[in-house]
């Protein structure tokens, strides 16, 4: 390595996953802006190895040693991973390749939730060292503050919507729809306010009901339940098809 930096053009890297606690190799891919703790907790349903027990080596794609990657804070595109490098992890818990195969072989263990607290080297304290996930409050503020805004926002573009309004439905990806509201409120089967929109065109999932419930009539495959932010209320008049004229 000669210091030097190199622009990745690609922000994910496809890797080999080999383990001492499997003799098989699995090709994933991986976001470069995660960092090797992060890394180690999404490798832990690949190999079965608690990430407070995994050590990292990273070899090239002929298989060569490179270096070791044991920075827990550091990135994972900050170490020279390519597309298919081999990472290997490394268990220092002790579990062998099919060594706990046959179940009936396992001893059972049970602990108190307050006694797990109390270890130090569990994947808890590992996360909460780290302040990784639900440990980590500042993110966890940021995206409560985040939710409640968006919450507030759907509840005050419900409050400017009333039924037998004539509507639009715009969402990122699809179509347009025009069609005319038919209920405002919450529902059963989702969190928050919704607006049930009977479209122009059989354009909808449902006949106005959702499991067993009803919340307005329209035909089938007429009816949706959009957020309120998806729905704009307006002079959408229906559209002409021409049939007056067969």
């Amino acid at each position: 390595m000669d210091g030097s930096v190199t622009v990745l053009s690609s922000p994910t890297v496809s890797v080999r996953l080999t383990s001492t606690a499997s003799s098989f190799e699995t090709n994933r891919r991986f976001n470069r802006g995660i960092t090797i703790a992060e890394f180690k907790c999404k490798l832990e349903m690949i190999v079965g190895t608690t990430a407070a027990y995994i050590d990292l080596e990273l070899f090239s794609t002929s298989d060569k040693f490179l270096q070791k990657l044991d920075n827990n804070e550091a990135l994972l595109g900050s170490y020279p991973v390519d597309d298919e490098c081999r990472i290997h992890v490394t268990d220092r818990s002790g579990t062998q390749s099919s060594e706990f195969t046959d179940l009936s072989k396992v001893d059972k263990f049970e602990i108190s939730d307050e006694a797990y607290e109390k270890r130090g080297d569990s994947i808890r304290t590992f996360k909460k060292n780290l302040k990784l996930g639900r440990f980590n409050e500042e993110n966890r503020a940021k995206q409560e503050e985040a939710l409640a805004k968006k919450e507030e926002e759907e509840k005050m573009a419900a409050g400017s919507i009333a039924v037998g309004n004539r509507c639009k439905v715009e969402v990122v990806g699809q179509p347009s729809k025009i069609g005319t509201v038919m209920f405002v409120g919450t529902v059963d089967f989702k969190p928050g306010y919704r607006v049930g929109v009977k479209y122009d065109e059989p354009l909808g999932k449902n006949d106005g009901s959702v499991n067993g419930k009803r919340y307005f009539e329209c035909e089938p495959k007429y009816g949706a339940f959009m957020k309120p932010l998806s729905v704009i209320v307006g002079d959408f008049p229906e559209e002409d098809y021409g049939l007056d004229e067969m």
